[in-house]
Parts: C-alpha cells; structure tokens; sequence
C-alpha cells in the first residue's frame, strides 16, 4: 500500500511538471508572437515609408537625367544650326558679285573681241560656285519649271505659246539657298495663255 501512495505521489509530481512546462512554454510561444506582431507593424510603419521616400527619390534622379539628356540634345542641335548658317549673312553679301560675274559673262558670250575676257570670266565663275557650293549655297530656280512662290518672286508675266501657263518664262534674277533655308528667292518671269487672236473683218 505505501508503495503505490509513493507512485501516485510521483506521478502526480511529473504531472505538476509536464503542466508547469507546457504553460511556460505557451507563455513563451505567447510572447514570440506578440514580439512577431511588434516587429511587423515596425516594418509598415517604419521601414515602408523609407522604401517610399527612396523610390521617389530614384524617380527624381531619372527624371533630372532625362531633362540634361534632352537639354544636352537640344545645344547640340542649336549648336549645328549656328554653324550651318553663321555664313548666311557673308553668303548674301556675295550675291551681288555673282550676279556681275554671270551678267558679264551673258554679254560677252557672242562677241568675238572679247573672248579671251568670256573665257576669263566663266573659268573664275566655276571656281566661285565651286567654292561656295562647298559651303551649302546652291542656286534655285529654272527656265520651264513650274512657278513655285517658295522659291520664286514674279517680277512680270509674259505670253508665251511655247510653254504652258505659269511657268518660268525667263530668269531675271538667280536664286539661292544655303543648306535647305533659302536665301534669296529667283526673280523671274511666269509665262501665260496668249491671247485670242481678233478676227480681221473686211
């Protein structure tokens, strides 16, 4: 009989135990969770909103290199816009001796004594076009194109049976053009139906 008092003794013993153990246990388990929960609402309240302002902040980075990328584009481009006509005015300036030049040379083109001065006079104009070819000016307008008032200034009309109506009958003036602007536009004469011819009544 004292034997088995001393069992059950023990037995409730390791009971008591395993019980206190297990209620530690689920207070630590408790206590790991609320430390879970704690830690997680840090996160949002804490290391989100960092995560936001660092996003903004790379958003304003490539923003400000997209603008000095296009700002960088956009010298560029005016830069190449000077130099291609930092010429013009020096250019226009020039027109006038080349008209001269090509006046001289329509008239000295049927006279005998002065062929040596034609011949003198068409060699310097090649070389004068050639130079400023080089430097994008290009002449425009046509005899027998059509009129063009982008190009073209009408000085005049003309009749002509020859040539439909508004073409360029005949060029007072050459025009020119550096690169693709114009510079000065061709004067010249537009061509136009001819009249009806009166019937002669006897």
């Amino acid at each position: 009989m004292k034997d088995e008092k001393e069992k059950k003794s023990k037995v409730k013993e390791k009971s008591s135990e395993h019980s206190a153990q297990a209620s530690e246990k689920k207070e630590t388990n408790t206590q790991t969770s609320s430390e879970e929960k704690l830690t997680l609402q840090e996160f949002k309240e804490k290391i989100c909103p960092e995560c936001e302002q660092l996003k903004e902040k790379e958003e304003k980075v490539l923003r400000t290199l997209a603008e000095a990328e296009n700002l960088k584009k956009r010298l560029q481009r005016e830069k190449e816009e000077f130099c291609k006509f930092a010429t013009s005015a020096f250019l226009e300036e020039l027109l006038p001796v080349l008209d001269n030049l090509e006046l001289a040379l329509t008239h000295s083109q049927n006279q005998k004594e002065c062929a040596g001065l034609h011949q003198g006079v068409e060699m310097t104009l090649k070389i004068f076009r050639d130079i400023l070819k080089k430097h994008g000016l290009v002449p425009v307008g046509e005899v027998g194109e059509k009129f063009d008032p982008s190009i073209h200034e009408a000085m005049a009309q003309e009749e002509r049976e020859d040539m439909e109506e508004g073409c360029v009958a005949q060029m007072y003036q050459r025009g020119y053009k550096l690169h693709e602007r114009l510079l000065r536009p061709a004067k010249v004469i537009v061509s136009k139906k001819c009249a009806p011819k009166e019937e002669k009544t006897e």
